[in-house]
C-alpha cells in the first residue's frame, strides 16, 4: 500500500486516524498503541502477507537479545558475544534476501555451473528495520538505552509512516513519545501541520516525480532496446532521472514526517535539499540524513 494510493488517503489512514484518538481518549494509551500496531501490521502486510512473519520474527528476536544485553549486569565479555550474535543473525538475514540471488548467478558465471536457487523475493523495508534494530542492540550494549516492555518496542520498529523507507529512527527519539500518555489527545495544530506536510509531500511525489517520470522512463528503456540515442535526448533522460528521483524521495520524506505528526509523533527530518550541497560530503548529510548518521555513528566512527 503506497501513500499516495487511493486506498491508503481515502480508507486506510482515517479508519487508522480515527480509531487511534477514539480508543486512546476512550480507553487509554497503551490499547491506542496497540490499535497503530496492528495497523502497521495490515499495513506492511497488503504488500505481502507472507513476509509478516519475517517482520515479527526480526522483532521478537532483537528484543529478546535487547533483553539478554540487559542481563549482563556489567560482563563485558558476555555482552559483546551476545551483541556480535545478534548483528550476525540480522546481518545474515538481510545478506540472504538481498545477495543470495545474486552471489548464486555470479557463481555460476565465473565457475560454469548451474547451481539453482528458488527466486529469493526482497522483503519490503527489510534493510530498514534490520538497521534500525541493529542500532538499537548496539545502544542496549552501551548502556545507551534501556528495555522497554514488548509494545513499546514493536511499535517503535514497526510504525507505518517510517517503516517502508526510513526515516531510521533512534530508540531513544520514539519511545519517550510512545510512552506519553497525552499522545491520543487530538491537537488540532499537530494535525494541520501534518495534513500541510503530506499534502506538499503528496504534491511533490504525484505531480513532480511521476510527472517528470514520462519524460526519463522512454530514454532509458531505448537506451536498454540498444537504440543510439541523440546528445540532447540523452541529457533530457538523464536531467529528467536525476529530478523524478530528488522529488521522489523528498515527497515521500515529507509524507512519512506528516503522517507522524498526525498520530502526535515527531519523525526525524530525512532530507535536506541535497542539491544545494556543497561537497559530497554535505550531500550525504542532506540525502537519507537517517542513513548517512546510521553509518557515522554504527560504522565509520567505530
Amino acid at each position: 500500500m503506497l501513500f499516495n494510493s487511493y486506498a491508503f488517503i481515502f480508507v486506510f489512514l482515517p479508519t487508522v486516524l480515527i480509531g487511534f484518538y477514539l480508543i486512546g481518549r476512550w480507553s487509554n494509551n497503551r490499547l491506542a498503541l496497540v490499535w497503530l500496531i496492528s495497523a502497521s501490521l495490515f499495513f506492511y502486510g497488503w504488500w505481502n502477507h507472507v513476509y509478516l512473519s519475517l517482520l515479527l520474527f526480526s522483532v521478537l528476536f532483537n528484543y529478546s537479545v535487547g533483553i539478554s544485553l540487559g542481563n549482563t549486569s556489567g560482563r563485558k565479555l558476555l555482552s559483546k558475544t551476545i551483541l556480535v550474535f545478534g548483528v550476525t543473525v540480522n546481518l545474515a538475514v538481510l545478506g540472504y534476501f538481498k545477495y543470495a540471488n545474486f552471489f548464486v548467478d555470479n557463481l555460476n558465471a565465473l565457475s560454469g555451473n548451474n547451481f539453482i536457487l528458488s527466486q529469493v523475493i526482497l522483503p519490503l523495508a527489510i534493510s530498514f528495520f534490520t538497521l534500525q534494530q541493529i542500532a538499537f542492540l548496539i545502544d542496549r550494549h552501551e548502556g545507551l538505552t534501556k528495555e522497554e516492555n514488548l509494545l513499546d518496542y514493536t511499535i517503535f520498529v514497526i510504525f507505518f509512516p517510517q517503516l517502508i523507507a526510513g526515516p531510521i529512527v533512534h530508540h531513544k527519539e520514539m519511545i519517550p513519545q510512545f510512552l506519553d500518555n497525552a499522545i491520543h489527545k487530538t491537537c488540532s495544530k499537530n494535525l494541520a501541520i501534518g495534513i500541510t506536510i503530506f499534502a506538499l509531500g503528496l504534491f511533490k511525489k504525484v505531480v513532480l516525480a511521476d510527472g517528470i517520470s514520462v519524460y526519463a522512463s522512454p530514454v532509458f528503456d531505448a537506451a536498454e532496446a540498444g537504440v543510439m540515442l541523440t546528445f540532447f535526448e540523452a541529457w533530457i533522460g538523464t536531467l529528467a532521472y536525476t529530478f523524478q528521483l530528488y522529488f521522489d524521495f523528498s515527497g515521500y520524506s515529507d509524507m512519512a514526517i506528516g503522517l507522524g505528526l498526525l498520530f502526535g509523533f515527531v519523525l526525524p527530518l530525512n532530507f535536506n535539499n541535497p542539491y544545494n550541497a556543497t561537497s559530497m560530503i554535505d550531500y550525504w548529510k542532506r540525502w537519507h540524513i537517517t542513513m548517512t548518521r546510521f553509518f557515522m555513528t554504527y560504522i565509520y566512527y567505530p
